[in-house]
């Protein structure tokens, strides 16, 4: 029961927003330097979005950053990261990409 109520919230948030779901990672965007933000440098964001692919692909299709809003992006990694097997700054990596540094 508690899988069942745990995985609502995910159906309405897919049923809710119309998303690109992407079967090739070389079509996600790239970092360039123009990227940058105070809180995540070119090499950072570079590092999570090949663990983005690596990590996250191997299960499902992956979303394209802008199809979820920063903070939806942090509710579902959390969700998600554990199932990974990726350590905390690897996570945290892969969240500046998929939030593109926010």
């Amino acid at each position: 029961m508690k899988k069942i109520l745990w995985t609502i919230p995910f159906i309405i948030l897919g049923l809710s927003v119309s998303c690109s779901k992407i079967d090739n990672a070389s079509s996600l965007y790239v970092p360039s330097s123009s990227d940058t933000t105070a809180n995540a440098t070119l090499a950072e964001l570079q590092q999570g979005r090949t663990l983005y692919i690596n990590n996250c692909q191997s299960c499902h299709s992956l979303y394209a950053p802008d199809d979820f809003t920063p903070d939806s992006w942090k509710s579902i990694i959390s969700v998600m990261a554990p199932r990974t097997g990726m350590n905390a700054s690897q996570v945290a990596l892969v969240t500046k990409y998929l939030t593109r540094g926010q």
